[in-house]
């Protein structure tokens, strides 16, 4: 998970004493913010730099992931005391302090149209408000949260390395939790009016945790899965159900499969079957115990079980991400793919990435949806600055530019009914395309389960297929 701790012989330093910078500290300060997009790390605290990602994290030799999160994660706690009051935020004040501000944005960074669209709005940010965004490019946002922890750790309150980060499920109930964000802000930001939080949910509630305003939302996902009509010529012939998806692969053995559940895709393949064969489904919105996961699951491992030797590669072998898997379609290796993005079949059709008799469809008792969000470290250097770009991610216009196919296709979380009758137009000039479902066709997203269940999930696969 933290690849940054893979080595325990990595070289150690240790930061000067001084609360005052030497003129050489300070030198060797600017020399590391130009070489890593980030502030040098604060003085004395003891730091190990990691050899892959040219990063400055603490020392953990010898402790296990999990020994390493159970001890940055209580430092934090005994770090945080009691929760901050609400920050009083003047609009005025923050569009005047955020200029010449530099943004460190950390964000995944594993699709270039979405890098493409982040690299857009640092320049609208830039020309509107003379605001610089430097994307911070992540494999996973977990890169970016163990910093904030380590620095809360560390007492490191302000002038932090994180400003802005692209959050939600785990990562985010675990920065809430430990008093990492700042906040609350959305009923600060001018454009918050427009989200929709009454039918959209999961643009307040992330994986069962109240956001409470601590995060802003930015786009929408939901599962669906895409398949090549020019294989499936029949429509009636795509699985709908988790019992039609099993009956499908007994009578195409190999032509399915799915991204390793270490990958979020993969394990909500999992979670996406749980939720049609456990028994009560709403358990899943409370923490999972032994007992109760137990028995919720005796379904979906019976399942699986018939599943996997139909699978591509006889279920010995799972592509590592949605990536890998989509360009197995286009290979002709496999004839279903699944997807977090409703638009994908419609943006890689439109990009060459898979041939344009792609089309999408979902489950009948509908799929899970979540809300990405972007939030502001606790202690980020550059708050007005992560502010005015919170806020231009929810502009209308912003949010139509990333639903387009030709951009991201990611949905929006707007309640388009709130909106002036020339921002919706620009909605309904989108790029169209037969790949793209209708929004009776997504119906209501389900909710996402407690992220504890794809935690105990992604370990029972990993025990089960490794027997």
């Amino acid at each position: 998970m933290f690849s940054c701790f893979a080595s325990n012989h990595d070289p150690v330093r240790t930061a000067a004493t001084s609360s005052r910078p030497s003129l050489q500290q300070a030198q060797g300060d600017r020399k590391y913010r130009l070489r890593t997009g980030r502030a040098a790390p604060a003085p004395g605290s003891t730091l190990r730099r990691c050899a892959v990602k040219q990063q400055w994290i603490p020392a953990f030799a010898g402790m296990t992931m999990e020994r390493r999160w159970v001890v940055l994660l209580a430092a934090a706690f005994i770090a945080t005391g009691a929760s901050a009051a609400p920050p009083a935020i003047d609009w005025a004040q923050v569009t005047a302090k955020a200029r010449g501000q530099t943004v460190y944005f950390n964000a995944w960074a594993g699709d270039e149209k979405t890098n493409a669209f982040i690299a857009w709005a640092g320049g609208e940010l830039k020309s509107r408000y003379g605001v610089t965004v430097n994307h911070v490019r992540l494999k996973d946002t977990s890169e970016a949260v163990p910093r904030v922890i380590a620095e809360k750790a560390a007492g490191r309150d302000a002038d932090g390395t994180v400003d802005l980060i692209w959050i939600n499920g785990p990562n985010f109930l675990a920065m809430k939790q430990q008093g990492l964000l700042y906040g609350p802000v959305t009923q600060a930001l001018p454009n918050f009016r427009y989200v929709d939080t009454t039918t959209k949910r999961s643009n307040v509630i992330d994986f069962t945790t109240p956001v409470d305003g601590y995060a802003v939302p930015w786009k929408m996902a939901q599962i669906v899965f895409v398949y090549d009509s020019a294989r499936i010529a029949n429509p009636a012939d795509v699985p709908r159900s988790a019992a039609e998806l099993l009956a499908w692969a007994r009578k195409n053995p190999g032509r399915l499969t799915h991204p390793n559940p270490s990958n979020f895709l993969g394990a909500t393949f999992l979670k996406q079957a749980l939720y049609e064969l456990a028994p009560d489904p709403a358990v899943m919105q409370q923490p999972a115990t032994d007992e109760s996961f137990a028995r919720t699951t005796a379904p979906l491992w019976a399942w699986y079980e018939q599943l996997r030797p139909l699978l591509w590669h006889g279920g010995r072998q799972f592509p590592e991400n949605g990536s890998a898997q989509r360009q197995l379609l286009n290979d002709g290796e496999i004839d279903i793919t699944l997807s977090f993005n409703p638009a994908e079949a419609a943006v890689s059709a439109e990009s060459g990435q898979l041939p344009r008799t792609v089309r999408t469809f979902t489950l009948r008792r509908g799929t899970i949806g979540n809300t990405s969000f972007v939030a502001i470290a606790y202690n980020a250097a550059h708050k007005e600055g992560a502010l005015l770009l919170a806020n231009f991610l929810l502009e209308p216009a912003t949010q139509a530019r990333a639903q387009d196919i030709k951009e991201m296709g990611s949905l929006n979380v707007l309640d388009l009914a709130t909106l002036s009758a020339a921002d919706r137009a620009l909605f309904e000039r989108l790029t169209p395309s037969p790949a793209l479902p209708s929004a009776a066709e997504l119906g209501k997203p389900l909710l996402e389960p407690h992220s504890s269940w794809m935690t105990r999930v992604t370990a029972e696969w990993q025990r089960r297929t490794s027997q």
